[in-house]
């Protein structure tokens, strides 16, 4: 595994930020890292990048241990921070020259190149940073912690600031670096997390609440399948409950009516059977899809009430 992260707590006196969390990460993933506000996740990825110690637990980075090889650790993670600290007084090119000396980057004017080509930085690269947007200041974020080739990169709210043509960019970048790399991003944005991740790790007060992909994650908060239906023809509820697995019917206007169902069953083809058995013609038939702001939503709340 590219991260491991085993029985990880972090105390601020009494406080405990991090609460005994366990979660792996692997090369060629993208691992959304999720929570609300002040629920751990940037101080779980302080302690990664051994920007701040742990109080309890183990974190190995590429198989380097956080506390006993740290520069070995720093060599193969590229972390963009929540606050994106920059030497505003640079010029783009400038500080990405300036950063590529501190890691000995061997032909840094080319590998320099390469990251503003990459990042969209051309046209921009002879500014002075404090001159530019805060998307902008973004990129050269993504740059800087690209810069060296890291194994695993740790991105905390990378698209923050961006326009909706940068969000595009700059997701597809991401994508296309989560193919080769191990990539574990902080978001609030619960499309990019449905656009990006192979995987979630949801933390609600210090604790791991969800470990999962999506649909896994989607399949367990639902409860039951809600199916909306519509007929040409007048139907009633005393019928649609003789359907084998419908729990529930509730009308809707214009003929219409949601039928529920165990989430473990499959009952569309039931439906239809059933609409041809009373020569109902069926004109619409859908399912309702969790999303992922409900899966979020679902989880944190259930961990808050607990």
């Amino acid at each position: 595994m590219s991260v491991s992260v085993q029985h990880l707590t972090k105390l601020y006196g009494t406080q405990r930020a991090v609460d005994d969390i366990s979660f792996e990460a692997k090369k060629g993933e993208v691992l959304g890292f999720l929570g609300p506000n002040g629920a751990g996740k940037t101080t779980s990825m302080k302690i990664i990048t051994c920007y701040i110690p742990q109080s309890e637990g183990k974190v190995e980075v590429c198989g380097f241990d956080v506390e006993k090889n740290p520069i070995e650790v720093r060599e193969r993670i590229g972390y963009l921070p929540e606050h994106n600290p920059l030497y505003k007084e640079m010029y783009v090119k400038e500080y990405l020259t300036f950063i590529a000396g501190m890691h000995k980057i061997r032909k840094p004017a080319k590998r320099v190149a390469e990251m503003i080509e990459m990042t969209g930085l051309g046209r921009e690269q002879h500014k002075h940073i404090s001159a530019l947007s805060k998307g902008y200041r973004q990129r050269v974020g993504l740059a800087q912690a690209m810069l060296h080739d890291p194994d695993v990169l740790i991105l905390d709210e990378p698209t923050s600031g961006l326009d909706p043509n940068q969000l595009v960019e700059i997701r597809s970048l991401i994508k296309n670096l989560g193919e080769e790399k191990t990539v574990i991003f902080s978001t609030h944005i619960m499309q990019e997390v449905q656009a990006l991740c192979d995987r979630v790790v949801i933390i609600n007060k210090g604790q791991i609440v969800a470990n999962d992909s999506i649909e896994v994650l989607k399949s367990k908060v639902s409860g039951e399948q809600i199916i909306t239906v519509a007929f040409l023809e007048k139907a009633d509820a005393k019928q649609l409950m003789q359907i084998e697995g419908v729990s529930g019917v509730q009308a809707l206007p214009n003929n219409r009516w949601q039928l529920m169902a165990a989430q473990e069953l499959e009952i569309r083809d039931r439906i239809f059977h059933f609409a041809v058995r009373q020569k109902l013609t069926l004109i619409e038939m859908q399912k309702a899809v969790s999303s992922v702001e409900d899966v979020f939503q679902k989880l944190t709340r259930q961990a808050t009430t607990s």
